[in-house]
């Protein structure tokens, strides 16, 4: 489908979220063509990629927080924004249904914001896959809200452990950490508390030196299944070094306020049912729905066999509409589901949305210089036909924008012991790396995103290194793999 069919007549935009997609999406849009209206629970944009890094402290999450505001002053044209929870749209009328539900509140709660064009960048909630307890006992780790909690129940964990006659059993159980799910998210977060463990807590209380304890669960045969089959193996070699065990092939069934029950399946095939105790539980499983996007989808007759997230064209419009566009997680663009995809889609949109408001000035112009050379002078005819023809060759080279098409950068991922692993493109293949140095690396590259003008507002902000950060490695734990497999996308 052409882009310039999606193209709506007015010029009232309407963004929902305030994440990769959309961001990228604002900062590169030229908002004086366009009327722009952001939604978003989230007055803040959040580096989602070193969260983990806050829930014990090695970051402080201010430092990974830019404020939504800041980034729309630097806009030539006003840009509306309303903290608020985007509860529905409606198709039909054209109209988004946003709420107010911060602690404050006003005399106004609710309101309905018309739209001409939508881009929808509402993002994914976290996947419990309807297994009793999870929402109600677990901790996600998906907003800044969620690092604080898990902070908080790191220490009441360790502290309660250490009261006066806390019986042995009770002492196991509260400092036994369980990280259910062995992608990135969850990998970095068990090499974090591992970290937190070694470096600060064995100094403070180390009466808790035999029975901390962290585990990471996976349904997979394998953690971090997005790299290659030599990081997945170095992983799992650095987290026995670092005495966290990984428990894979293992699906939890229930959850409670004190363990969960887990399904393995043993080397031989059979399975067992086992109950594992816990005093903190970490949830990173995936994303799952909003329901504002199933709801949409549920008005589209072309979206009723979609099950992952809003089914998307090669230009991000969404299936069986022309004035709405997806980015992000709640769309289905046939990539992973990461902030680099993300990022691209928004920035692609900003070029389309751009180019359409250039066709649209010049077939203005077009239609000025038509009407122009019909009552022109035969001495004034010939000057606009040359410049109906120029603006004619300019419309085309305007309209050649190509689909979108995802360039993936590398995949990165901290494992713990100030090591990391990355697998990066390099021409038709990748270099896979792990070890001290490509902690360097992870850092380096994160650091210099934070501070790029690519990903943030030109104004830099504090992301300080953790303590135990050593400019010279005092061992060499680095690995070099080359591999011509394909990419395997990630989150950036």
């Amino acid at each position: 489908m052409s882009p310039w069919r999606c193209f709506a007549d007015g010029r009232g935009s309407l963004f929902p979220g305030t994440g990769w997609g959309s961001v990228s999406l604002l900062k590169k849009l030229d908002t004086e063509n366009y009327n722009v209206v952001v939604v978003s629970p989230r007055n803040f944009f959040l580096f989602t990629p070193l969260l983990p890094s806050c829930t014990t402290g090695t970051i402080e999450h201010r430092s990974i927080m830019e404020p939504i505001r800041n980034i729309l002053r630097h806009k030539k044209a006003t840009v509306r924004f309303y903290e608020a929870e985007a509860t529905k749209i409606d198709y039909e009328k054209r109209i988004v249904y946003a709420k107010d539900d911060s602690e404050i509140k006003g005399d106004t709660m609710e309101t309905e914001i018309p739209f001409d064009m939508l881009v929808v960048g509402v993002g994914a909630e976290n996947a419990t896959f309807g297994i009793p307890g999870v929402r109600e006992h677990s901790c996600f780790l998906k907003e800044v809200g969620d690092a604080q909690k898990i902070r908080k129940q790191i220490m009441d964990c360790v502290e309660t452990a250490t009261f006066k006659d806390q019986s042995p059993e009770e002492v196991k159980r509260l400092l036994h950490m369980v990280v259910v799910g062995g992608g990135p998210t969850g990998v970095e977060f068990a090499g974090e508390l591992q970290d937190f463990f070694a470096e600060d807590l064995l100094k403070w209380i180390p009466e808790i030196k035999d029975d901390f304890h962290v585990t990471l669960v996976e349904a997979l045969p394998n953690v971090l299944p997005m790299f290659s089959k030599q990081l997945i193996d170095y992983t799992e070699s650095s987290f026995k070094e670092e005495h966290i065990e990984i428990r894979t092939k293992t699906m939890v069934k229930r959850v409670t306020d004190k363990y969960i029950e887990a399904e393995s399946t043993k080397p031989d095939g059979t399975k067992v049912l086992e109950q594992i105790p816990y005093g903190l539980l970490v949830w990173a499983t995936g994303n799952a729905l909003r329901p504002v996007v199933k709801d949409l989808m549920s008005q589209i007759p072309a979206q009723k066999n979609a099950r992952r997230g809003l089914e998307v064209n090669e230009y991000l419009v969404v299936n069986g509409t022309e004035n709405i566009w997806a980015v992000g997680d709640c769309a289905v663009a046939n990539y992973a589901p990461t902030a680099q995809v993300a990022a691209q889609e928004g920035a692609f949109l900003a070029r389309l949305f751009n180019t359409m408001a250039k066709t649209d000035a010049i077939e203005a112009e077009l239609k000025e210089l038509s009407a122009q050379q019909a009552v022109a002078r035969p001495d004034e005819r010939n000057k606009v036909l040359e410049q109906i023809s120029e603006r004619q060759k300019q419309l085309r080279r305007t309209k050649q924008i190509g689909p979108f098409q995802y360039s993936h950068q590398g995949s990165l991922a901290y494992i713990g012991a100030e090591k990391a692993v990355a697998d990066v493109s390099w021409f038709s293949g990748n270099i896979a790396s792990g070890g001290t140095m490509t902690y360097l690396f992870w850092k380096s590259a994160y650091l210099s995103m934070c501070f790029s003008s690519e990903c943030l507002p030109p104004r830099p902000f504090p992301i300080p290194f953790p303590a135990t950060f050593r400019p010279f490695p005092n061992e060499d734990g680095m690995t070099l793999i080359c591999s011509s497999s394909q990419s395997r996308p990630r989150r950036i």
